[in-house]
């Protein structure tokens, strides 16, 4: 499988912890988001929105958007899974995964951040205002449901990985990046993300272990 991905890029990252997790081989190809890259020709063939990650598996057509790549990646190879079994605890491991997937992380990927710059001229300490106001409303949001939730084990769900606890690992390892945030700061999810950084699946795909980190770390 060709996966089309960026260093430093959340959703990447995810894809990537997935892939790991399941023994799955990937060629990975290196996009520079913040050259333009994902606006070339060829890529915006196999993905119009020009955003990372994009994965190819065979013949068929390619495969966009995190959470529904996840998804993928768990039918087609279900083992280990990346959803519990149950019904509810299902919906609530979306739930998490989507409370920094898609309530925080969009906000602060570079088209957005270009947009701020170039069409709003909101000078650099507003645009990293506006970062940090989502990545900590992400952080601070996703810990009070942990903390409060019967079903938090040694992982977000019990005590085996699913797609929650891929995504909050993205999503702290973001803001500890960007901000220099400590995840121990938020002490039920930083627990958790503490753990999943033990196992070699997060810890090697990493985004500063990625082979493109020396050429394009401009944060």
């Amino acid at each position: 499988m060709k996966l089309f991905t960026y260093w430093r890029s959340q959703a990447a990252f995810r894809v990537r912890i997935a892939m790991a997790l399941k023994g799955l081989a990937m060629e990975k190809v290196s996009l520079d988001l913040l050259a333009g890259d994902q606006f070339a020709a060829d890529y915006h063939a196999l993905n119009p929105e020009g955003v990372v990650p994009t994965l190819i598996d065979g013949e068929g057509p390619p495969l966009t958007q995190s959470l529904a790549i996840l998804e993928y990646l768990d039918e087609k190879y279900p083992d280990p899974p990346l959803l519990p079994k149950e019904l509810r605890a299902r919906a609530h491991a979306r739930a998490l995964a989507q409370m920094v997937a898609m309530d925080a992380h969009p906000f602060i990927v570079p088209r957005v951040r270009k947009y701020l710059e170039e069409e709003l001229h909101l000078d650099e300490a507003a645009r990293a205002k506006w970062v940090r106001h989502w990545l900590d409303a992400g952080s601070r949001a996703i810990e009070e449901v942990l903390a409060h939730d019967s079903r938090t084990g040694r992982f977000c769900v019990g005590d085996q990985v699913t797609v929650a606890d891929i995504c909050l690992a993205a999503h702290l390892t973001s803001a500890k990046m960007f901000l220099g945030r400590d995840p121990m700061a938020h002490p039920t999810a930083g627990r958790i993300y503490a753990t999943c950084m033990e196992i070699p699946a997060f810890a090697n795909e990493h985004p500063l272990k990625q082979p493109d980190v020396q050429a394009q770390a401009k944060i």
